[in-house]
């Protein structure tokens, strides 16, 4: 498959995942992820997508509102495996004391490996290999 398609599909299924993150679409969301997900959080151990879905349900709980956006790094195509880098930021409003939120600001690094199977590019593995939090 030429690159530049692959860019374009992988381009589209990120921009609905951002906007399931936004809409906090714990299924939306999840539906990019393949059922055998290996799932790194920064400096933590290796997870399945049962477990980083049971995480992300938390976490969108937890959250008012979410605001992200992102841009890719690198990428590249091997063994019918698209690998890319993306730098990501994120604005959470948590609810804090009646009506006030906390406003946390994220900033990661992850790599994304990407399997197309029936036709179809589902994320196969992810690790954040940087997070700032401020």
């Amino acid at each position: 498959m030429e690159t530049d398609l692959i860019l374009s599909e992988i381009n589209e299924l990120h921009q609905k995942a951002n906007q399931a993150l936004e809409n906090k679409d714990l299924m939306a969301y999840t539906s990019m992820f393949g059922d055998d997900l290996s799932f790194t959080p920064f400096e933590k151990p290796t997870i399945n997508k049962r477990d980083f879905t049971i995480d992300l349900k938390k976490y969108f709980s937890g959250a008012r509102t979410i605001q992200t956006s992102h841009y890719r790094i690198k990428s590249s195509v091997e063994n019918d495996i698209f690998t890319e880098k993306i730098a990501r930021k994120s604005v959470i409003l948590k609810p804090n004391l009646l009506f006030f939120t906390k406003k946390q600001t994220i900033q990661t690094e992850e790599i994304y490996h990407w399997k197309n199977s029936k036709g179809e590019w589902k994320v196969i593995a992810l690790e954040i290999t940087l997070e700032e939090k401020y």
